[in-house]
């Protein structure tokens, strides 16, 4: 017997599996949750996929993601600006957004250094970082990559450029489990990776 297959179902299973940590069945079930959408909500939550490709964009300042040339922290006057925390993913932005402990700014890299990924400093925004703190206005970088080998390794690379520019660079303390991601990080680590901080 033939399987039994709807050829738009497959595909639609298939662009779900695609999707990081989601396997075939979870891709089954969230297919199958579209598929009980009425024609108003599919085409909602198909037209703010659309729109999210179409319209976020990295800041010019910090390379987070943004619908204008700079994002909203960037864009707040009250935001301490001689402090910058650097992070590896947009995501990390929003963990540490979540303490409401931090009033600094932010440089996210988009990735880390990996030569076994084929992924080196100028893969990630390493030069837009160099190029934002050349004006002086910067007193202190805290480099929160993950602590993983590649983000202990970009980490180390950073605060080598920067030394020479006279800046203070600490690291993360290490309430932040070794391997860990920071977006999966509740509010007290986090806030106690930014009080124990140290200098590189």
């Amino acid at each position: 017997m033939a399987d039994y297959k709807v050829a738009s179902l497959a595909r639609l299973i298939d662009q779900f599996e695609r999707l990081p940590g989601i396997g075939h069945k979870s891709a089954q079930r969230l297919a199958f949750h579209v598929l009980s959408m009425t024609d108003e909500q599919a085409e909602a939550f198909a037209q703010n996929i659309l729109d999210a490709h179409k319209k976020i964009k990295k800041c010019s300042r910090c390379c987070n993601l943004s619908e204008e040339e700079l994002c909203p922290i960037c864009k707040n006057s009250a935001r301490n600006e001689s402090v910058v925390c650097v992070v590896e993913d947009p995501r990390d932005v929003m963990a540490f957004e979540r303490t409401h402990e931090y009033d600094g700014t932010y440089h996210v890299l988009h990735g880390v250094i990996s030569p076994m990924n084929g992924v080196g400093p100028e893969d990630i925004a390493i030069k837009e970082l160099l190029a934002r703190l050349s004006d002086g206005k910067v007193s202190e970088v805290i480099m929160a990559t993950n602590p993983t080998v590649e983000g202990e390794a970009t980490a180390m690379y950073i605060s080598r450029l920067l030394k020479p520019m006279g800046l203070t660079v600490t690291r993360l303390a290490y309430g932040v489990p070794v391997g860990a991601d920071l977006e999966y990080a509740d509010e007290v680590t986090l806030t106690r990776a930014l009080e124990g901080r140290r200098k590189l």
